[in-house]
């Protein structure tokens, strides 16, 4: 465990930035996500008990800072449904439905217990190959491939048992 903040800092920014580019998709979003995540990594370092990988511990918090900072955006950024339905083809209905849907299956996948929840959303949401999710687990890619499997058939299952 590196004691030297710059250490940590020089050994670790590219994988916690690779990962966040992998969920935001956005060179600058990435930076300004990484930049936080050291923030407050710094802050909070005592609180590391080594009880993982010191990149799996970045990751965790880089993943809650790039949510926060999702929710942040949906808060300050207005969205005006009728008119993407218009620009996009699609009916409000349309919209409204799939908005509906999606609402459903986060429900859903909320009520999923852990691990299955962070391998789905970090593979389906945050798009990872699977050697990368094994690699913040600790774990071997067949584990990160039948975990999401399982959370994949628990979702369809949960889904499946609303509708009846």
């Amino acid at each position: 465990m590196p004691t030297d903040f710059e250490q940590m800092y020089a050994e670790y920014f590219q994988p916690v930035y690779t990962f966040v580019l992998s969920l935001s998709q956005d060179a600058a979003v990435a930076e300004e996500i990484t930049q936080d995540t050291f923030f407050k990594a710094m802050k909070k370092i005592d609180s590391f008990r080594g009880e993982c990988k010191m990149s799996v511990w970045l990751c965790q918090i880089a993943k809650n800072s790039y949510f926060s900072y999702l929710d942040k955006q949906k808060k300050q950024t207005p969205t005006n449904d009728l008119d993407y339905s218009v620009h996009s083809g699609e009916t409000f209905e349309a919209t409204l439905a799939d908005k509906e849907q999606a609402f459903r299956i986060h429900q859903a996948l909320h009520q999923l217990g852990e691990p299955y929840k962070e391998v789905f959303t970090l593979r389906v949401f945050g798009e990872l190959p699977f050697a990368q999710i094994s690699l913040l687990f600790g774990k071997t890619e067949s584990w990160a491939r039948v975990t999401f499997h399982r959370a994949k058939q628990q979702l369809i299952a949960k889904l499946e048992e609303e509708q009846t």
